[in-house]
């Protein structure tokens, strides 16, 4: 398989990498763990990729953006194994895909307002499961596209009051994005992935969680045939209100930006990104940072 063809990332969603935060509910997709090609699938063959996402936070955010006066110490630590398939079947010109998640994910977060403590809880466990069971992509002379209907599964653990693994609500999501290669050569790229969640009402609470729309963007340059080097980052808005009595009026949203490094070792057929976002505007929830080690192996 051609390198160019394995470098990008895949433009699938993730599960939850939860940050437990009242009273407002996020939907389940974490923005940011796409980067770069950040729209751009492989060639037909099966993947096993493995996301390893760390997440740092120290402020919580009210509706306007300003930090609240709370000490907030929280980490998540997410692995997140999958299994891709893109066929060598063919829809409306584009391969057909398929892939699905099992994240294990662990949390610990601290909120103490003063000397009193609010919050403090820290769990592992699995969290939900996330399937995708089609997907579309397209290779043009100076493009990438691809297209993906998928949905969440609240089948981890939700039960209020803990740093739970899992969101306790349904969720499905559409993606739709495209990367465009700036020079005949292909060693520039532009990058722009959109996602959009549908989430059903919560178990626990009989709230339903407002509909967010995700954008994930990257600017790359290729320094060798191997390694490329660019900037990304993302914004997430919540479109809608959430529904239920005593739901969140606020819509919450975050952007980011940061550096990423991709590389591919053809001896081992092992493609490896890292990438640092630093969230500089949230509203309605936490303020931090995101790490993230990704390996892939075709098969």
């Amino acid at each position: 398989m051609k390198t160019r063809l394995l470098i990008p990332v895949l433009a699938l969603a993730l599960p939850t990498l939860l940050f437990a935060q009242a009273p407002s509910f996020t939907g389940h997709y974490v923005p940011g763990v796409e980067g770069i090609k950040g729209a751009s699938l492989p060639p037909p063959g099966f993947y096993v990729r493995d996301y390893n996402v760390f997440y740092f936070a120290d402020q919580l955010n009210d509706a306007n953006g300003d930090k609240l006066p709370l000490n907030v110490d929280a980490f998540v630590y997410a692995n997140l194994l999958r299994g891709i398939w893109i066929t060598d079947w063919k829809l409306l010109g584009g391969s057909v895909g398929m892939d699905m998640i099992v994240p294990f994910v662990n949390t610990s977060l601290s909120v103490k307002n003063g000397g009193t403590t609010l919050y403090d809880d820290s769990i592992f466990g699995i969290g939900d499961l996330y399937f995708e069971p089609f997907t579309l992509s397209w290779h043009g002379q100076r493009y990438d596209a691809a297209f993906g209907y998928s949905f969440f599964a609240p089948t981890a653990c939700s039960a209020p009051g803990t740093a739970k693994p899992g969101k306790g609500f349904w969720t499905q999501l559409i993606t739709l994005g495209a990367t465009v290669y700036l020079d005949e050569a292909k060693s520039w790229s532009l990058s722009a992935l959109n996602r959009y969640e549908f989430n059903s009402e919560e178990r626990y609470t009989d709230i339903t969680p407002g509909q967010v729309w995700t954008l994930e963007w990257g600017l790359s340059k290729g320094i060798t045939k191997t390694v490329e080097l660019g900037v990304c980052g993302y914004y997430q808005l919540q479109t809608t209100d959430d529904d239920g009595a005593g739901a969140s009026t606020v819509r919450d949203q975050v952007a980011a930006v940061g550096p990423e490094i991709s590389t591919f070792c053809p001896k081992l057929g092992l493609f490896a990104s890292l990438r640092y976002l630093w969230e500089f505007s949230a509203e309605d929830r936490a303020q931090g940072s995101t790490v993230t080690l990704t390996l892939t192996r075709g098969f």
